[in-house]
């Protein structure tokens, strides 16, 4: 495994193996299953009608899923299949969709690095593959639904001939409902990066978060280190911010560790990203990130947590300002497993409320029960969070 990428079914296949001995003592939370089955999870949202939304990067080449759950019962339905995904190099992870951002009727849909690229000639190089699984990996998608698709659909599907044509595609149902699939824009599917020796070896995309404002998408690439700016009306792109390497504080790992910015959130005029930091993964050098819009300028905002792959700016019954943090693992190297924290306020306390997570990679909040929902993407699950 590389630094450049975090990893998803390696790391979480361990965690399963060591979940049975963790303890669950500083659990201040009930978590219950709502959702089981899901093909390899990723985001989730709460859709303006009340519904969760679930990105799934799939089981393989162009098996990636939304499915609608229903938030009372858990109850699944598919959305949309067939999106674009592949598996990822080294190990060979399912990576397609993995950010979800929605305005209205529209689902903008965030399609990760698949297999865009493939193993190079030496551990920990990437090179170009020639023959990816979609056209459209390493992308953003808008996907437009008629007025009763969320309510009523039981599923469309992206053939696989389709693939090519999704800068726009409609789609029905067979039961009156449509769909009008759409490219916003799409990204490069890696950056050149020679090494003495490997001239042609590069280094991936890999879009995985999605925040909205305005017209504006923010859309956070795990493997470039940036934050894209990206006119959701003509598909335009800017680096917005990109995040440099730091010193390796451990005598082990190479002399430098990628930030891995995870995943992107709107707070006001500012964004909140949550950085995992890269191989050999420090404990304690996770952190919260908050970029300012109008600047660019950027400041530790939560600091001391391990693998950071969520943030979620909420209130209290109170009104006061909370943020959760999701961390993929405690503590990489020796398998330990996720974690979900409350800090209560800008520099206030922090609380754990569930610390034997496996794999988290995202959560969202029920706006009027308050309850948190966590994807946890190798075993395939939805968690119900009660956290008061």
């Amino acid at each position: 495994m590389t630094n450049k990428r975090f990893p998803l079914y390696s790391l979480a296949a361990a965690l399963v193996l060591a979940f049975t001995s963790i303890s669950a003592s500083a659990q201040s939370a009930t978590t219950s299953v709502l959702t089981a089955g899901l093909k390899t999870p990723t985001r989730i949202i709460v859709s303006p009608k009340g519904n969760l939304l679930v990105a799934e990067a799939g089981n393989g080449p162009n098996t990636g899923r939304i499915s609608i759950i229903d938030p009372a019962t858990g109850s699944r339905r598919t959305l949309v299949d067939g999106l674009p995904s592949g598996f990822a190099p080294p190990e060979g992870d399912a990576s397609g969709p993995s950010g979800l951002e929605m305005r209205g009727r529209t689902l903008y849909v965030v399609i990760g690095a698949g297999d865009g690229t493939m193993n190079g000639p030496v551990p920990g190089t990437e090179l170009p593959n020639p023959n990816p699984s979609s056209p459209f990996l390493s992308s953003v998608l808008s996907i437009r639904l008629s007025a009763l698709a969320e309510d009523t659909t039981q599923g469309f599907t992206i053939a696989a001939a389709d693939q090519g044509s999704l800068g726009f595609k409609k789609l029905s149902d067979g039961a009156g409902n449509e769909l009008v699939i759409e490219l916003v824009t799409n990204f490069r599917n890696f950056s050149e990066e020679p090494i003495p020796g490997f001239p042609t070896t590069v280094r991936a995309s890999n879009p995985f978060g999605i925040a909205l404002r305005g017209n504006t998408l923010y859309v956070v690439d795990a493997s470039q280190n940036l934050v894209w700016e990206v006119d959701s009306d003509t598909g335009a792109t800017r680096r917005f911010v990109t995040f440099a390497s730091r010193p390796n504080p451990l005598p082990f790992g190479p002399p430098f560790i990628d930030p891995v910015p995870d995943n992107v959130r709107l707070m006001g005029k500012s964004l909140l990203v949550p950085l995992l930091t890269g191989f050999p993964f420090p404990g304690g050098s996770a952190e919260v990130r908050k970029i300012r819009l109008v600047n660019t300028a950027n400041e530790p905002f939560i600091t001391g947590l391990s693998s950071a792959i969520d943030v979620l700016p909420a209130k209290n019954s109170s009104g006061q300002d909370q943020f959760f943090t999701l961390e993929f693992s405690t503590d990489m190297l020796a398998n330990g497993p996720g974690r979900l924290m409350r800090f209560d306020g800008i520099g206030g306390s922090r609380v754990v409320l569930v610390d034997n997570l496996i794999s988290p990679t995202g959560m969202a909040q029920n706006p009027t029960t308050g309850d948190l929902y966590i994807v946890e993407t190798f075993p395939g699950l939805i968690l119900r969070v009660k956290t008061q």
